[in-house]
């Protein structure tokens, strides 16, 4: 009896890429001996869904649950960040279309590839509406509970309604009627070259017009704007209280988020900054090109340690931070004084994702090989971005002794 059976297009690309996989990852995955020299484990890998023929990595991210895998072809991927079982994979519009790095709350994943925003069910994988975006982005969207954002290379950035896309989605009217999800526009003099961060009823985003702009969520009312020097070409990061923006002149600013004034003097690095900093404790981690790491108080803006060489943040402990070199390298840092205390040989894992969330280390190969690295005593991950939204973990009581037998 003949037997027929039909796949999925991720399905079927993901046999592109098994056929003979087993052999291939056992050669390519780190060794552990080698991970148990430095105190670290192999706490899971898995291989993203991809065409092998002609796909690889374009975006490598991840939150507190999922790991996110965009390959070139429009293919996302997403893991689960305990164990690393596949959850789901689902294409997002025209292979080779120009996408952003996926970003996620806790119930959607958002993706702007090409001139469309896809909303994606974060645990099912289910599209759950795509809109064609009024105007072409130059950034990833960002949202809170009311809107989505997102910046355009014509300078504006838009807020968009969650309220009435779910409305126009439920009556079927979706993409067609895209435009009537724009709650507001904000023009400024170039494009915009930063997500837009939400801080409670503020928007803050920067524009290559050398400008730090922070709005209204609801009615996109100027609250402030701080001029730099040159050019602000990187993220931005924050605390709860405040914004860091670094610029093209070697400066990292901290601006107060509800006043716009600067909480200390702009802390100089002497070498052009293109890459966002990272806030990990009391700390916030600067990779000025070719200049290193340095390691910034945020206290009071002074540089507590620097050292060369580094060329990306990979992700940070209670007692290491985690970085690359040039070479390829991960590379194991003190974080009481910046010593170098180990260096791992992972080119082949060239695509890492810089994780100031938690402390979990995340590498992929161009392939779509990914794998995760803990330190060995952390079994359960720490939260630096949101250590609020911790699971709860168990709590044992010590298990009791039995009593003596009568006599002894």
């Amino acid at each position: 009896m003949h037997r027929s059976s039909s796949l999925s297009a991720p399905a079927i690309l993901l046999l592109l890429v098994t056929s003979g996989f087993g052999q291939s990852a056992v050669r390519t995955l780190p060794d552990d001996r080698l991970l148990d020299r430095y105190g670290l484990v192999r706490a899971w890998w898995n291989q993203a869904t991809l065409n092998a023929q002609r796909d690889t990595v374009r975006h490598l991210t991840a939150d507190e649950q999922m790991v996110y895998v965009q390959s070139t072809g429009g293919i996302l991927t997403a893991f689960d960040a305990d164990n690393g079982r596949r959850k789901w994979s689902i294409q997002l519009g025209f292979q080779d279309a120009p996408s952003f790095p996926a970003v996620s709350n806790d119930e959607l994943v958002l993706v702007a590839a090409s001139t469309r925003l896809y909303a994606i069910d974060k645990f099912n994988g289910g599209l759950v509406w795509n809109i064609i975006l009024p105007g072409q982005p130059s950034t990833s969207p960002s949202m809170d509970a009311q809107h989505v954002y997102i910046g355009s290379l014509d300078g504006s950035v838009y807020a968009l309604s969650l309220r009435k896309i779910r409305e126009l989605y439920e009556a079927g009217l979706l993409p067609d009627w895209s435009a009537e999800v724009v709650v507001w526009r904000y023009a400024t003099g170039e494009a915009i070259s930063t997500p837009p961060v939400p801080m409670g009823p503020m928007v803050n985003f920067a524009s290559l017009d050398r400008s730090l702009y922070s709005v209204t969520a609801d009615e996109r009312r100027l609250r402030f704007q701080l001029e730099t020097d040159a050019a602000i070409s990187a993220p931005l990061a924050h605390t709860d209280e405040t914004v860091f923006l670094v610029s093209q002149d070697f400066k990292l600013y901290a601006i107060n988020a509800l006043t716009g004034r600067l909480r200390w003097e702009p802390y100089v690095s002497g070498l052009p900054i293109r890459k966002a900093p990272h806030v990990v404790g009391d700390e916030i981690y600067l990779l000025p090109q070719r200049g290193g790491i340095h390691a910034v108080n945020i206290a009071d803006g002074k540089l507590h340690w620097w050292m060369q060489d580094v060329t990306g943040f990979v992700a940070a402990s209670r007692r290491k931070v985690y970085a690359s070199d040039a070479r390829g390298n991960l590379l194991l840092i003190s974080r009481a004084n910046g010593a170098l205390e180990g260096v791992l040989p992972l080119r082949q894992f060239s695509e890492r994702f810089a994780n100031s969330r938690t402390d979990r280390l995340y590498l992929s190969t161009s392939s779509g090989l990914v794998i995760c690295l803990r330190e060995r005593d952390l079994q359960f991950p720490i939260y630096h971005m949101f250590p609020k939204h911790r699971p709860i973990l168990p709590d044992f009581a010590p298990e009791e002794a039995p009593a003596a037998a009568p006599g002894t």
